[in-house]
Order: C-alpha cells, then structure tokens, then sequence
C-alpha cells in the first residue's frame, strides 16, 4: 500500500519526537535525576526506615502527634503549624514564627515537610541524620513549641489512648521525646507527592508539554541538577553561596554548618512553597532562579532561560496525598495546662 506524503511526514515526525523524548529521559538520568518509582513496593524501600519499620498504626499515631498543638508550650502551636499540609506543607511566610510569635533568631523559612524524606540530611546545616530525629527539635526549641521534653512526655502519657497506641506501636519501649518523634517521622515518611514529572521519566511521554519539556532540557543543560538532583531534586549539602555573592545575604545571620554547606532544599511543589532561600528573601521564582544562577553556576541566565526554568517547574507540582484531619483524643486532669508566658 502506497502511503500519502503527508501521512509519511506525520509518521516521521512522531517518530523523531519519540526519540527526542528518549534523549531528554536519557539525559535527566545521566544529570542524576531520578522519579518516585511507580510501584508501591518500590516506594517503600525509599521511604521506610529499618530502624523504625513503618506500620499503620504507627503512622496513624505520628498523624495525631502532628496535628496535636497541646505538644507545644502554650498549648497552640503543632506541627502542622509551620508546616501546613493544606498549603505546601509549609507556611508561606519568610521567617518560621513560634511560641510568643517569636520570629527564628536566625531568619530561616519553615523548609515544606513534602518529600523531606528523600533529604539526606533534616534542617538547614543538615544537623540531624532522619525525620524522626528532627521531628523532637522544633517541640523543645524555644522560639518554635517550646516544650520541654518530660512535658512533652507528659501530655502523652497523662492521655490514655496515646499511652495505648504507644505500648501498640512501640512494645517494650518507654514514651519518651525519641519515641515520639519516631511515630511523628513516621507519617512525615508518607508524606511525598509524584508529579507529572515522575510520570515523564517513568515512561509517559504525554505527561509533560513541549514547554515543559524544553524547560526540562534547559535545567540540565545551565546545570540546575548538579545539586537539585535526585529523588528529591535537593536535599543534599551544597556551599552556599557558591562562586557569587547572595544579594540577600544580610537578611538573618545563617551562614550553613561549620564548612558553610547548606541543605539544597528541594524543587518539589516549589511554585507552592515561596518564599524562597533559607531567609525566605524572596516570593518570586524568576528572581530566585536569576539568584541561583550567579551565586550557584557563576551565570547570567537569559530571560529565555529564566521563563524555561520556570515554566517546567509547573511539572513539579506533586499529587498530595489524601489526608482526614485526625480527631485527638480527649485529655485529662493530669495533662499539663497551657503556658502563654
């Protein structure tokens, strides 16, 4: 059978984006780019810790303990607060603000609590090695929540379906503040969000547009995925600022870890999760990818570039997984009272 001019142009032309689209899949695994697997159990080996074996009860436990505001001073403040499921899984404001409305000495943003289990390392200088270690930070620190840790222990023990569900979840185990943060690491583990991205690079070609695509290119090729790379797209530790000076660097008095390394935060859901920097310096995206341009790769991006960057971001905003505000359980007359003070 004879084939139609156009019908061989429109057969080649799909082909050629067939391959093209292999190349650009190709290169993203050569830059270290790596999606959230499909299959479930997949996914598991990512998130789960063997330290802390995931369970549901487990995680239903960690759910209430983040929602729970009486594990804080002043009987306000939870997890959630700063790191709110409902709007990025943080708080959209530049500078974390605590018990008293005490602003962080420091100047640094609430990171989203999204994918925060692909970081290899938790809190800005990457002080702490896992979610469930970084989990009983913010409820002792006192510009946060503010609890001491045997007050912490307190509530939850002083409330006996949390005495119950922690002699469930941790047999032979003591209540105590790392007990409670492995429950609240625990749900903070099941809390990531496959995008169309993932959906790209685990083999669906329509998943991103011809924008999206070429913005994709453009990421890897000024060299964004040298360290916004991974599952996560960041969550490793970086110098910043790297080879340029950071215009915002007076704002608050962080400057990384001893060697000046900073957790590169992730791109995930990042149109979401503005402000941007460690000192929530800026709300606009294209500012902050200029920024990272000059104090990261020593580059002037083009406005072209800028707008691809950009544009492509729009592919990394993750499907949230379902979450039922839990109902707390009742407390008693042994559970500590609020402290405004």
């Amino acid at each position: 059978m004879k084939l139609s001019k156009a019908l061989v142009l429109a057969l080649t032309a799909v082909s050629i984006s067939a391959v093209a689209g292999e190349a650009l899949v190709k290169k993203a695994e050569k830059a270290g780019l790596k999606p959230i697997p499909k299959e479930a159990s997949e996914v598991l080996k990512l998130i789960d810790n063997p330290a802390n074996p995931l369970t549901k009860e487990k995680v239903e436990l960690g759910k209430k303990l983040y929602f729970d505001p009486r594990l804080s001073k002043s009987g306000l403040i939870s997890c959630n607060t700063c790191h709110n499921l409902a709007i990025g899984g943080d708080d959209n404001v530049p500078v974390a603000t605590g018990h008293k409305w005490r602003a962080n000495p420091h100047h640094l943003n609430s990171p989203t609590v999204y994918n925060s289990v692909f970081n290899q390392k938790q809190f800005w200088d990457g002080r702490s090695p896992d979610l469930e270690d970084q989990a009983t930070g913010p409820i002792q620190a006192p510009p946060e929540m503010d609890m001491k840790a045997e007050n912490a222990v307190k509530v939850v023990t002083s409330i006996p379906e949390y005495k119950e569900a922690f002699a469930k979840v941790f047999p032979g185990e003591k209540v105590t503040i790392k007990t409670i943060g492995k429950a609240i690491g625990a749900f903070e583990r099941t809390l990531i969000t496959p995008s169309r991205y993932d959906d790209y690079l685990n083999g669906d070609e329509k998943a991103l547009s011809k924008e999206e695509k070429e913005g994709l290119r453009t990421f890897i090729q000024v060299g964004c995925a040298s360290c916004h790379n991974g599952v996560g797209l960041g969550g490793t530790m970086a110098p910043f600022p790297a080879v340029g000076k950071y215009k915002y660097a007076d704002l608050g008095d962080f400057k990384g870890d001893k060697n000046g390394m900073v957790k590169v935060p992730t791109l995930r859901n990042i149109l979401e999760t503005a402000p941007y920097f460690h000192n929530g310096a800026t709300y606009d995206i294209k500012e902050a990818i200029a920024i990272m341009g000059e104090t990261q790769l020593g580059k002037k991006l083009s406005k072209k570039e800028i707008d691809s960057i950009a544009k492509f971001f729009e592919a990394l905003e993750g499907r949230k997984p379902k979450i039922e505000l839990p109902i707390l359980p009742a407390e008693t007359a042994a559970t500590p009272k609020p402290d405004l003070n």
